[in-house]
């Protein structure tokens, strides 16, 4: 049976953003109603947690596929058909899945921000976590934008910023040589969101490296203060993973970061996303 409206509850997290659904079983379809609440959630509090799931590979593409057109992974080679969709988010070798290979602390970001058309949305599922740590921390970049200084605000409309795959393996710093042939692409500084109509601010200190048509020192200076003011505490929610949850995010008006965890512990969590469309 398809879970209906009215067994859905939607319980805000935190003033920043986040809300967990609850009364929804993701191993069973939505009705039409049940969907437009849990995407009005998503649009209200850009990332939406389900809890205690226990949901296979093909549920949570069915999920997914609500929200639109789902991402091919775009680099390396998926195991089967079946899994052309689905990346292991990881510091596990053996999971059958196309694998990106991560442990430790991770700067905040915005998924394929390098890429001409971003993914909309991104969804991890935990599998196996660390005892310590390992926990994501989700920006609002709508309140961090309308936060600036009006005069700020006027600067930098209309200003584009290089986004760039390239940090050396590392996740937490970024090389002086970047090398020409990452996957890069010049994004607005603030993007508008096309469902919402609010403008997000859309930068991010892990794939960012320059602001378009400012003199070098001062789009140095002014990453800095947009990185520091987009990091405060009062914009952020942090997320403590447990097993089976399922969390959904928009990329178009939040960004994410990873805190520290023991690199000899397991950490597995599966990864979808929602084709995007150009940004604004």
């Amino acid at each position: 049976m398809a879970t209906t409206i009215a067994d859905i509850e939607v319980v805000p997290l935190s003033n920043a953003c986040g809300a967990e659904i609850r009364g929804v079983d993701l191993t069973k379809p939505l009705d039409e109603e049940a969907f437009k609440k849990i995407e009005a959630a998503w649009f209200d509090h850009l990332l939406i947690v389900f809890r205690g799931q226990n949901i296979s590979n093909d549920d949570q593409v069915r999920f997914c596929r609500y929200f639109g057109d789902l991402e091919e992974v775009r680099t390396g080679k998926f195991a089967n058909e079946e899994m052309r969709h689905t990346m292991m988010i990881t510091n596990v070798t053996d999971t059958g899945f196309q694998t990106a290979l991560e442990d430790g602390e991770m700067w905040f970001h915005s998924d394929q921000c390098y890429y001409e058309i971003p993914c909309r949305a991104s969804t991890l599922y935990a599998m196996e976590l660390p005892r310590v740590g390992g926990n994501t921390l989700f920006a609002n970049c709508y309140a961090a934008w309308e936060a600036l200084p009006g005069e700020l605000r006027k600067k930098l409309a209309g200003l584009k910023a290089r986004n760039i795959y390239d940090y050396a393996g590392n996740p937490v710093t970024r090389g002086d040589n970047i090398d020409p042939n990452a996957p890069q692409y010049f994004h607005p500084v603030a993007r508008t969101h096309p469902a919402t109509g609010r403008k997000a601010l859309y930068v991010n200190r892990l794939m960012i490296d320059m602001i378009e048509g400012l003199p070098e020192d001062e789009s140095e200076e002014t990453l800095k203060q947009l990185f520091e003011h987009s990091e405060k505490s009062e914009f952020v929610y942090e997320h403590v993973w447990k097993i089976g949850d399922l969390v959904m995010w928009d990329n178009r008006c939040s960004m994410h970061a990873r805190t520290h965890f023991d690199p000899n512990e397991r950490r597995m969590m599966r990864r979808i996303t929602v084709k995007g469309e150009a940004v604004r």
